[in-house]
């Protein structure tokens, strides 16, 4: 079992600073970062940590607006099959 965090901002010009700390303070192995909308459904990042997770793994995020829009948005993920 590892941890592993996620964190995005929307536009280039945002740090995504506070995100980082707080995900390694939390003691993620490995953080994925996506520059990119909310309103976009696929983000690289967010589909490459999906991909690497495995079951037992955990997933920190900071709040959930970073890897959802909406709690539609977060449903309509397809289930991970394990």
């Amino acid at each position: 079992m590892a941890r592993f965090g996620y964190a995005r901002v929307s536009t280039r010009g945002q740090k995504d600073d506070s995100q980082i700390d707080a995900l390694t303070a939390a003691g993620c192995e490995r953080i994925w970062v996506d520059k990119a909308s909310g309103k976009l459904a696929r983000r690289q990042e967010w589909d490459k940590c999906f991909e690497y997770l495995r079951r037992g793994d955990e997933l920190v995020i900071t709040r959930l607006s970073r890897p959802f829009r909406s709690v539609r948005h977060m449903t309509a993920q397809e289930p991970i099959d394990w």
